[in-house]
């Protein structure tokens, strides 16, 4: 596949991925702190620093396991990311404390660290790692890191112009219909590889 299809394909994952997603919520708070510019260029770098990683052990997992079994393991990760997407994640209490407590003279390293932080171990970081078992690391480590910053440029936009009386459920079930699909396009087509 080329370049610029994985690099939308990995895109569009983390989009998804990142709708409704607690980061979202992070960014949100963050731009209410900072200035927009600040906040997306603070976002922007800790997202290629997060998904460089994701990037890197997708590169492992792919050298460890047959394509056949990532293929299958990868659908089963995006039914996954659905139900996670519609159980969702909230900004709580202990979680603003953590963003507060962080913060550092210069707004644009205080994003940066509070969003680098949100972002290990979370449900984009984990939409990159499956996404890039499957393509090479450069595309999806440019795409994801695109999908995220459009998705958190978007929320922050939206948040400005209608407040935080943004259609939550609505953006949840979406996007976990999104991930349904996707993982059962991959968990059939990786059922027929494995079973021959």
């Amino acid at each position: 596949m080329g370049f610029l299809s994985a690099a939308a394909i990995s895109a569009a994952a983390v989009f998804i991925a990142e709708m409704g997603d607690k980061t979202q919520l992070v960014a949100m708070s963050l731009a209410s702190r900072y200035r927009a510019a600040t906040v997306l260029l603070g976002i922007t770098i800790a997202t290629f620093a997060v998904h460089g990683l994701s990037v890197f052990i997708a590169e492992v997992l792919g050298l460890a396991l047959p394509t056949d079994w990532l293929t299958l393991i990868a659908g089963v990760a995006f039914v996954v990311f659905g139900v996670w997407t519609l159980i969702g994640d909230e900004l709580t209490d202990k979680d603003e404390a953590r963003a507060a407590s962080r913060r550092i003279r210069s707004g644009l390293i205080t994003v940066a660290a509070v969003f680098f932080v949100a972002e290990l171990g979370d449900k984009t970081m984990l939409a990159t790692i499956t996404v890039g078992t499957q393509y090479d690391w450069l595309p999806v480590w440019i795409g994801s890191t695109a999908g995220m910053v459009a998705a958190d440029a978007l929320a922050i936009a939206l948040a400005a112009v209608v407040g935080k009386r943004l259609p939550e459920r609505a953006i949840k079930i979406g996007a976990a219909v999104l991930f349904f699909l996707a993982g059962g396009a991959m968990l059939v087509q990786g059922v027929l590889a494995v079973t021959g």
